[in-house]
């Protein structure tokens, strides 16, 4: 790999570690931010929002616990997170393979500053959904920081570039809600321990903060990836193929993908498929295991952060260690392996009597998560010309997010209605058909 290269990566991964301890910072805090609205907020917004979300407990015969209506409402924001993004994404992708990726990521990364700016305003709940809501149609650095992996990489070396991106998640979802948890500390007032409003201005201004830096970053050190003569010649060619990627079914077709052999967008489309499946259930299962902890073993708040604390560990060091030393072209292989570990990981998970059991599944789990959209990333970063990578990433992060706002509602609705032994055991045995589908792939040879 170029010494230019190799610095472009190093930058990247640190803007990535920024951006991501900034955006994981929320996630401790968020459910006492929650519970501050819902005791200041009976009426409006919030409390309709509520009540819905008791109807669907009601439906799913969910738990009656009003403290479950805080972890819903977390899963629901989740959704609408990861729905804007299904969205949004292919749109900067094409954005970026007509005005350059650095002009586009920077865009981005001020949209996410502004979005923590309205949260540390948000005295009332409607103006902090303003502020997710703006996080998520702003939040497109992640799919063009794919595209830009391509961009400097032959495709021998671009699996240790997307594992990269891989690490710096990992490092951001272990150290970021550290920090918040901080906050939360910090945040406490009173003999009572009540989460005051200011308490959650500070986090807010942390993480806008490391925005303004990344941003900074960006704008003095990363160079441009995709020259002039490499882009696409205008803005309707680059955007008017992604317009009618709402559709999910020209999303699965990644439709806006013109210049391309038909057995590459065959690939392709198994690709997208494989990757939808395996997120459709990955984050449902991530989802409710708050839930079967509680249930089964009666975890606290501060035991399950020890418990996604090891999970980011274990998916660090593979990520690391073991992804940066497999072979190039070899990247089917490995995801084959790591959803394959994942089928008895979450069985025994779902089974697990003790908590030594609980861990012997979270490390298959983890282990194997850690392998799985690395690798596929990789392998669908060959297909595309160079003026059309950020359409086919950023069509393939769509794909993801659409999982990741299904899957959550789905798997919640199983784990009440039925249990979590089928629940987990079910969702193992259906980790089968995305490997099935992967199997049918192939990874495209020659760029």
């Amino acid at each position: 790999m170029e010494k230019s290269s190799k610095r472009t990566l190093a930058i990247l991964f640190v803007s990535l570690l920024l951006d991501l301890l900034g955006f994981t910072v929320i996630l401790p805090l968020l459910p006492a931010i929650l519970e501050f609205y819902s005791k200041n907020e009976q009426d409006g917004l919030l409390g309709g929002i509520i009540e819905r979300i008791d109807g669907f407990k009601t439906f799913i015969k969910g738990p009656q616990e009003t403290r479950f209506n805080i972890v819903l409402l977390g899963g629901f924001l989740g959704s609408l997170y990861s729905l804007l993004q299904f969205l949004i994404s292919p749109m900067i992708g094409a954005m970026s393979d007509v005005y350059g990726r650095k002009k586009v990521l920077v865009v981005t990364m001020v949209g996410v500053a502004c979005s923590y700016l309205v949260w540390s305003f948000s005295s009332v709940f409607l103006i902090f959904l303003l502020s997710r809501v703006l996080c998520g149609i702003a939040k497109g650095n992640i799919s063009i920081s794919t595209a830009i992996v391509t961009d400097v990489t032959k495709v021998e070396n671009r699996g240790k570039g997307m594992a990269m991106i891989g690490v710096a998640f990992s490092l951001g979802f272990i150290f970021g809600p550290s920090i918040g948890a901080v906050f939360s500390i910090l945040g406490r007032s009173g003999s009572d321990g009540v989460q005051s409003l200011s308490s959650f201005q500070y986090p807010a201004l942390f993480a806008f903060s490391l925005a303004l830096l990344d941003i900074i970053l960006l704008l003095l050190f990363m160079p441009e990836t995709l020259p002039p003569q490499k882009r696409a010649s205008s803005v309707g060619e680059g955007i008017r193929g992604t317009l009618h990627l709402i559709n999910p079914l020209s999303l699965f077709r990644f439709s806006a993908v013109k210049r391309i052999s038909k057995k590459d967008l065959s690939n392709l489309c198994l690709l997208g498929l494989t990757h939808f499946g395996y997120l459709f259930l990955f984050s449902g299962l991530e989802y409710s295991l708050t839930f079967l902890v509680h249930q089964r073993f009666d975890y606290t708040s501060l035991q399950q952060g020890r418990m996604f604390l090891f999970i980011g560990v274990v998916m660090t060091l593979v990520q690391g260690g073991y992804m940066r030393s497999i072979s190039p072209g070899t990247e089917k292989k490995t995801a084959i392996k790591g959803m394959a570990l994942l089928l008895p990981g979450l069985i025994i998970t779902g089974l697990s009597p003790s908590q030594m059991w609980l861990y012997i599944g979270l490390f298959l789990y983890s282990f194997g998560a850690g392998t799985v959209v690395p690798c596929l990333t990789t392998m669908v970063s060959c297909f595309g010309e160079g003026d059309e990578k950020g359409k086919v990433m950023g069509i393939f992060r769509s794909l993801g997010a659409l999982a990741r706002a299904l899957g959550p509602f789905a798997a919640c609705a199983v784990y009440w209605s039925y249990g979590p032994v089928l629940c987990y055991v079910g969702g193992g045995i259906l980790i089968a058909i995305p490997l099935y589908i992967l199997t049918k792939a192939d990874k495209k040879k020659n760029e």
